[in-house]
């Protein structure tokens, strides 16, 4: 039994077994966390929402581009860790696995202590530039700047629960994320619908119970000696492993960087049509989240399988993972949709109740369905990519679909219909073409030579900087 119990809570070997089973073993607590997270912003919405009003849900709406900019600095460096954590794992190489995840946890604390110097002091310009409306401006730049100043929290749960899950463990990053969203819920009734504190309360709640799973996971990390060693040697950065991090971890980084900021260009339209829509425009991309899950949660199971297996040097099992990945995505994306689509309007109603915005809303939703579809296949096919160690094939196609295709097809449609429509039409656009380009992408097959485990890496003592 004790030993179930240690295999249950402990890291995950995808080299062996069934390749359908280890994705859904892996998958499930992994969607329950990518659901929790989702809570996150949710429940700020939800409150704030009922208890302070549509002006409070937009203004939460309106500083939700750049929050996520914000976090694509880490995302950046969790893809990177992630991959040379399965890869070193799966080759049972713990020198170097403990070196990577050493400097991952350093380069973390390095960037949060620059952004929560800068964010603060840049918030009121860019919210500025961005036309942020009058009655919506305070209380946007308040949330913001509560976020940049509490980020460290979120970016060592982000970048830990990474490596982690690099690791096969899927659990305990689960168990953490929900004692803090569980903290977080109340934290949020209490500062809002208590003490009165509007946004501010909200953001200084999410912050709080940010810090508290950060630190449960960097606990965990330390004390998985059977599996790595963490010491202030491995803290201290190596060249070669610092620039593999980044070299891995920059594409898709930059790639989410791209897109959150094509994201503030179409919040600037966004905001042109008032603040209804930007309300709409929230409660639909809080729905979103929720439709978006299993996406995301198959693409990194399948990039922790392909990263475990490619280090074994079993490529076969990859290719049997990657159909099992797609079969698995697919079929929970549609049976999620189409809930969605009947229930979404009793879900538009956690956030508010005005009748203009929740039938806008629903028809939104209908507008981008079959986009959840298509982005099933993307984030699957992209996961194994980037867990092969290819993530510059991903982040091209990124860069295509958002500043080629979506930004210029958002304001050319907004001129010619003068509708909010084309903030989502050209969504949906984006996100078939982004299936096909990645589609073709793997098929081609170049990110099957793309291993680190083959590179001629020094040893991580000789190259200290």
């Amino acid at each position: 039994m004790a030993g179930k119990l240690s295999a249950f809570f402990g890291a995950q070997d995808m080299t062996v077994g069934n390749p359908a089973t280890n994705l859904i073993r892996f998958s499930t607590p992994l969607l329950i966390g990518n659901l929790a997270q989702q809570l996150y912003s949710t429940v700020d919405s939800i409150v704030v929402g009922n208890y302070v009003g549509d002006s409070a849900l937009a203004a939460i709406g309106a500083s939700g581009p750049i929050i996520n900019l914000l976090l694509v600095l880490f995302m950046g460096v969790s893809v990177g860790a992630s991959i040379m954590a399965s890869q070193y794992f799966g080759a049972k190489d713990k020198k170097r696995l403990s070196h990577s995840v050493g400097t991952a946890i350093t380069a973390t604390f390095a960037v949060s202590i620059f952004v929560m110097v800068v964010g603060p002091l840049i918030t009121h310009p860019i919210m500025s530039a961005l036309q942020t409306p009058q009655d919506i401006y305070t209380m946007s730049c308040d949330y913001l700047i509560i976020n940049f100043l509490g980020i460290l929290g979120s970016a060592y749960y982000n970048i830990i629960s990474g490596i982690l899950r690099g690791l096969g463990d899927s659990v305990m990053p689960l168990i953490f994320l929900l004692v803090a969203c569980g903290m977080n819920i109340g934290l949020d009734i209490w500062f809002v619908a208590g003490f009165k504190m509007g946004v501010a309360g909200a953001a200084w709640a999410t912050i709080i119970s940010q810090a508290v799973s950060g630190i449960l996971c960097l606990v965990r990390l330390l004390l998985m000696r059977d599996v790595l060693h963490i010491t202030w040697r491995t803290l201290w950065p190596t060249k070669a492993l610092l620039f593999q991090l980044i070299r891995l971890g920059l594409p898709s980084g930059l790639t989410q960087a791209v897109f959150s900021l094509a994201m503030l260009v179409v919040q600037s339209l966004t905001n042109s049509f008032g603040t209804t829509i930007i309300a709409v425009s929230t409660v639909v991309m809080r729905v979103d989240g929720f439709a978006m899950m299993p996406n995301f949660t198959f693409g990194t199971a399948t990039t922790t399988f392909t990263g475990q297996n490619i280090g074994a040097g079993r490529l076969d099992r990859v290719e049997k993972g990657t159909k099992d990945g797609l079969k698995l995505g697919l079929s929970v994306s549609v049976v999620l949709v189409a809930l969605i689509l009947f229930f979404g309007r009793y879900l538009m109603e956690m956030f508010t109740s005005t009748p203009e915005v929740i039938d806008t809303g629903m028809h939104m939703m209908r507008i981008l369905a079959i986009g959840y579809v298509a982005m099933a296949v993307t984030q699957i096919l992209s996961g194994v990519m980037r867990g092969a160690g290819d993530t510059m094939t991903p982040m091209w196609i990124s860069l295509i679909t958002t500043i080629v295709i979506r930004v210029p097809i958002a304001y050319g449609l907004a001129a010619l219909m003068h509708s909010a429509d084309a903030l989502f039409i050209s969504l949906l656009i984006s996100w078939v073409m982004g299936a096909v380009l990645t589609s073709i992408a793997f098929r081609m097959g170049r990110w099957k030579k793309k291993s680190i485990i083959n590179d001629d890496m020094p040893e991580p003592a000789d190259v200290q900087v």
